[in-house]
Formats: C-alpha cells, sequence, structure tokens
C-alpha cells in the first residue's frame, strides 16, 4: 500500500509548503504555464528541497481527475503529524473547536475547514464513521486550512463530547427548534455541534449537547448547508468575545 498520497490546486500545495514542507515528496507542474504566480509555487519548492517535475496537462489530469488541478499537483506523505485532543486542548486560554456529525460531502468538509481556519478554531473534530476524511478535493475546496487546523477523528462522539464537558467546555447543538444564535451566550469554551444539511444531528448526539442553538432565517428556504451554518455560528461567537474584551478594558 502507497505511504503518499495527492493534494492538488495552488492553494492546497502552497499551505503544505508553508506547514509541513519535509512531506512534500513531488510537486508536478504544467510544462506549457508560466506565470508569476507558478514561479512563486516553484520558488518556494526549491527552498523546501523537494522534487519539481514539469509534465504535459494530460499526466496532471491522470494524477488527479477528481478536481481542477489548476496545473499543480503534488505527491505528498500521507501521515501527518497525529493530534489527540490532549494536544490541542493542553494550554488552550479560550477553545473554540467544531464537531461535524454526518458530514460526508468532501466540499462540505472543505469548506468547514475554511471557516475554522478563518474564525480561530483549534480543532475539527469528527467521528470515524459516517464521516468524510480529509482527502484531495477537501485539501483544494478548504484552501490550504486543511494543514492548518487539526482534525481530530474520534470512535465515539457521544463519549468524546462528554470529555470535552468534562473539561468544562460546552457542547452547543446548531439545530432547528433552539435558542435564537444572536441571544445565546457563547463567551465561554465553546464545541459547536452541527450535523449534515438535510438528516442533521444524530438525536444520540443532540441528547449530549448543553443546548441547542438556532441561526433565524428571514426567507423562505428551512435549512443552511452545514459550512454556511458553521461560519454563522463562528462569526456570531467570534463577535460576542469580541465585545466581551472591548468591555474589559
Amino acid at each position: 500500500m502507497s505511504s503518499s498520497k495527492i493534494l492538488f490546486g495552488f492553494h492546497a500545495v502552497i499551505a503544505r509548503l508553508r506547514q509541513h514542507p519535509d512531506s512534500v515528496e513531488t510537486l508536478f507542474y504544467d510544462a506549457n504555464r508560466q506565470d508569476p504566480r507558478l514561479r512563486d509555487l516553484l520558488e518556494r519548492a526549491a527552498l523546501a528541497g523537494c522534487a519539481v517535475q514539469p509534465v504535459e496537462s494530460a499526466r496532471l489530469d491522470g494524477l488527479a481527475p477528481a478536481g481542477r488541478h489548476q496545473g499543480v499537483v503534488a505527491r505528498v506523505t500521507a501521515a501527518l503529524p497525529h493530534l489527540t485532543l490532549d494536544d490541542v486542548l493542553d494550554g488552550a486560554d479560550m477553545p473554540l473547536l467544531m464537531v461535524l456529525d454526518g458530514v460526508t460531502d468532501p466540499h462540505n468538509l472543505g469548506a468547514c475547514l475554511r471557516s475554522a481556519d478563518a474564525f480561530g478554531v483549534q480543532a475539527l473534530i469528527l467521528p470515524k464513521d459516517r464521516s468524510v476524511s480529509v482527502n484531495a478535493t477537501v485539501a483544494k475546496v478548504a484552501c490550504g486550512a486543511a494543514d492548518t487546523v487539526p482534525v481530530v477523528t474520534v470512535t465515539n462522539l457521544a463519549r468524546t463530547l462528554e470529555e470535552l464537558k468534562a473539561r468544562g467546555i460546552w457542547c452547543v447543538a446548531a439545530d432547528s427548534d433552539g435558542e435564537n444564535v444572536y441571544d445565546a451566550d457563547l463567551s465561554g469554551p465553546l464545541a459547536w455541534v452541527l450535523g449534515a444539511e438535510g438528516s442533521g444531528l444524530r438525536r444520540l448526539t443532540r441528547e449530549r449537547c448543553d443546548r441547542v442553538v438556532s441561526i433565524p432565517l428571514q426567507g423562505m428556504v428551512e435549512s443552511l448547508n452545514v459550512s454556511v451554518a458553521a461560519g454563522i455560528c463562528l462569526a456570531a461567537t467570534q463577535a460576542q468575545r469580541y465585545r466581551a474584551s472591548r468591555g474589559k478594558k
């Protein structure tokens, strides 16, 4: 079994070169492409000491058939440094986590990672079953966030939520029929728990949460994509924390 995997797209490859340069084995690029963006990428690859290989576009299509590669594909070491929740939470002053239950679409996971990076989430927690893993499509959609936000995979999500609560972290479910997100107290250590659009959270997952919070919708749509909901919940959290910090000055 190969110990390597493929990343494609400028954001995903540049993020890996920045965060884990030693993991990049070979960088393939379109031999017919010459522009400042590519030259910058090749300079980064040279500084990282990774092998660089110009190839025809058809070769790139074969390496990354799942999506648009933008003329850049990297073969990287599959295994990154493994992090546990203890690694993430030890020393964290005000934890902010995201927990996804039943999200199987790689585009949704990638978009959630992007929001997690933007709003300072320390880790994203996924169940081992009923969840997509971080693959090349996820990394491309995440625009580099797959290498900046630790992803922790757990065997038993309900038990993990209990462990978080034991650490003093409030587990807040984003679901229907809950408290208005703009009225909720989001000031303390927090783990947002979100499910896939349509199916939502599993009953056992929702029951393990301390409270349920909803996003008020003004139009005809009845639900939001999980990545959109995640961004709204995280933005509301950071806005409240910002106001609280300003009030202390």
